[in-house]
């Protein structure tokens, strides 16, 4: 699976972002999906993941601002990131899993090499 993400961008405080992620091929036998980031001197943190069925799950910290979804017609990931604050400055990475999960949520909690296939990463910075 092939992965390249686009849409990240400085906002100010309080702004909006649609991050895009272009997949080489999502079926209904795709598993899980989903959205990373790693801020400098953080470690890398599961943002949201969404599985064939498009049942999402988040972190508390983006719950109720960000939003994953995905287009199974023109093969994208989206994050609809609302409300941006300072503290969501990052890499943004979209994830795609090559093995299959019930639970993408526990499928978040690998160790990132563990995943599955990466994209380049964009950039998102939030000023205050």
């Amino acid at each position: 699976v092939q992965l390249v993400e686009s849409g990240g961008g400085s906002v100010q405080d309080g702004g909006s972002l649609r991050l895009s992620c272009a997949v080489s091929e999502i079926t209904r036998a795709t598993g899980c999906m989903g959205w990373f980031r790693r801020a400098p001197g953080k470690e890398r943190e599961g943002v949201a993941t969404i599985d064939s069925d498009n049942l999402a799950t988040y972190h508390d910290s983006v719950k109720g601002r960000f939003t994953i979804s995905k287009d199974n017609v023109k093969n994208i990931l989206y994050l609809e990131m609302n409300d941006l604050k300072p503290e969501d400055t990052a890499m943004y990475y979209c994830v795609g899993a090559v093995d299959y999960w019930s639970d993408c949520g526990r499928w978040s909690r690998q160790d990132p090499q563990d995943l599955g296939s990466w994209g380049q990463g964009t950039q998102v910075t939030v000023s205050s």
